[in-house]
């Protein structure tokens, strides 16, 4: 089947929000449709983000998620993270809105990827050093995530020419104005050490830490 034409794409919403939320998981699900998955393939995705603006919060959610699910031989998917989907072997992330907001606006390829997660690496660092206690965004452990070959394959796809779910991710993403004068990598990633006093208290507040 035809992959998806990146040249339609355009922003439908801020990142988190049910718009870029429902998008995002819609493109996954066509993706994983059209690779003719193994019928016995058993596998949840899902990302929330806490601390969200209230806007983004729109129509009283309850919180910022989307998944995609495979199972008996059916994907699905949408807005929210659903006990079902959350109960699956996969990846399941929740973290701060703020904390990757900005950067997942950034299309990459593999180098990209690794770029944006030394980048990353450095932000939490000066967080931790900020805050005076290690990890205060409560960053989980994903060490024992799964990724089927064929779900890895398919949803990488064409990453390295600008498509694949991330890029098309990125493609659907408003950017939001609480980073328009922050300082950033070339990636998008908040330059934390490069913050004035007062951003730098204002962010560590945006991704929900409450300094001692």
């Amino acid at each position: 089947m035809p992959g998806i034409d990146m040249s339609t794409l355009h922003p439908v919403g801020e990142f988190g929000s049910s718009q870029w939320c429902e998008a995002s998981a819609h493109y996954g699900v066509q993706i994983l449709r059209n690779a003719n998955l193994p019928e016995d393939i058993v596998w949840g995705f899902s990302e929330t983000y806490t601390h969200a603006p209230e806007r983004i919060l729109d129509g009283g959610r309850g919180q910022s998620s989307y998944h995609i699910m495979v199972k008996n031989g059916e994907v699905s998917g949408g807005e929210g993270a659903p006990k079902e989907c959350l109960e699956l072997p996969g990846f399941h992330v929740v973290l701060p809105w703020a904390l990757i907001c900005n950067q997942s606006r950034s299309k990459y390829g593999s180098e990209g990827q690794r770029q944006r997660g030394r980048e990353e690496s450095v932000l939490f660092k000066a967080i931790e050093e900020y805050v005076g206690r290690e990890n205060p965004m409560a960053i989980g452990d994903w060490s024992n995530a799964v990724w089927p070959r064929e779900i890895a394959i398919a949803l990488g796809k064409g990453s390295e020419d600008g498509a694949g779910l991330h890029n098309i991710a990125a493609s659907l993403q408003s950017p939001s104005p609480e980073f328009s004068d922050l300082p950033s990598t070339d990636l998008g990633v908040p330059i934390f050490e490069e913050m004035t006093p007062e951003q730098r208290k204002v962010f560590v507040a945006l991704c929900g830490v409450k300094l001692d």
